[in-house]
């Protein structure tokens, strides 16, 4: 599947790079003999898509690279970079085009449109709305970051380009030149859209939450093999698009022997990785009390003290061991969460039983 989804993305990329090749070949000639700031900006924005797909299809070739031994997780994330790339290219060009229409504003010249300039520019604005479509849409389709921030950036230069093509007909029926006006509407939006790629790519690079739906996906179908009593700690981690690892505590009676904890979870390990495609690399065990009322009620009772406050979404992994005289629980906390509640639960915790050793580890809400 990898090997077809990289042909694809190229593929996409060669059909993008010939079309804004034309594009900007027209829209050059067009908006120098018309004298036209926003034609010629129009056309450097195309420039621009033209390099994003050649780097889009450098990241790709690089990402598709095998797993080696020191990229034992492969290169995936050379397709992050590459998407990187892009955005800083496109905010590039949307500076560049900034400064060029102030100094119009400053300094204006008159354009002077003909009836081909005009078919060239209206043809543009549906030539890019159904290339922007179609990019992204195969980009949705293989989950890949770039195709879909490239077909999203088109999709804003079919509105560019439509900007341009009103404000020459606006000229050429009322005589007010809106050129580098235009310019500069164009350079906010082609601004914009790369700060709003760039976020996207460095929180895919500095590894973001993943998305509620997957997690509890993932979680339920950990939760339905039997005698795991609830799945916490969800780590899932991204090497690339579609290159899912991840790890995940389960709690499990503790009389279960050390077979049986084998067998389930290689069982669970297979079905997370059938249904979901994330390979599971590590599955810790919590044991969970069986046989005494007494540390049933003092669960229940723990529980109640520590979900009390707003602060701590829940705790798991509550363990008494009667010989040694201790108990231990992991206790799941907002980020917004202030230490002082913390000190607070563990101090109440121990007072209340003051003939055990308490142990609380705090934990953070990494997964929904």
């Amino acid at each position: 599947m990898s090997g077809d989804r990289n042909s694809i993305i190229v593929r996409t990329s060669v059909i993008g790079i010939a079309v804004n090749i034309l594009l900007v070949i027209f829209k050059t000639v067009v908006g120098l003999l018309a004298n036209s700031i926003a034609v010629v900006l129009d056309a450097l924005n195309n420039l621009s898509d033209v390099v994003s797909s050649v780097v889009t299809i450098l990241g790709t070739k690089l990402a598709g690279r095998k797993p080696d031994r020191e990229h034992p997780y492969g290169h995936g994330r050379y397709e992050y970079l590459s998407a990187m790339a892009v955005s800083a290219l496109i905010l590039y060009a949307g500076i560049t085009a900034l400064v060029e229409s102030i100094k119009k504003i400053i300094s204006p010249e008159i354009p002077d449109y003909s009836v081909v300039s005009l078919v060239i520019i209206g043809s543009a604005v549906v030539v890019k709305f159904f290339l922007g479509r179609y990019v992204k849409s195969v980009g949705e389709k293989i989950n890949s970051h770039s195709l879909t921030s490239s077909g999203a950036d088109a999709l804003f230069d079919a509105v560019i380009s439509l900007s341009v093509f009103i404000s020459a007909l606006i000229y050429i029926f009322t005589g007010v030149c809106l050129e580098a006006y235009v310019g500069v509407l164009i350079s906010a939006f082609i601004i914009k859209s790369g700060i709003g790629m760039l976020k996207q790519t460095i929180d895919d690079i500095l590894g973001k939450r993943i998305d509620s739906e997957t997690s509890k996906a993932v979680k339920q179908t950990i939760c339905s093999a039997d005698g795991v009593y609830g799945a916490y700690d969800l780590f899932i981690d991204n090497y690339g698009p579609d290159f899912y690892i991840a790890s995940v505590h389960i709690e499990v009676d503790d009389t279960m022997t050390a077979d049986q904890i084998d067998r389930l979870t290689r069982k669970i390990s297979e079905e997370v990785y059938q249904k979901h495609k994330i390979i599971m690399t590590g599955i810790s065990i919590y044991s969970r009390n069986t046989t005494n009322d007494k540390i049933a009620e003092m669960r229940s009772d723990i529980t109640r003290m520590a979900v009390s406050s707003d602060k701590i979404i829940q705790i798991h992994g509550f363990y008494v061991d009667e010989a040694e005289k201790t108990i231990r629980f992991d206790v799941v906390v907002d980020y917004g969460f202030e230490e002082k509640f913390f000190e607070y639960l563990c101090k109440e915790v121990r007072e209340k039983y003051p003939d055990y050793k308490v142990f609380i580890s705090k934990d953070y809400d990494i997964s929904e």
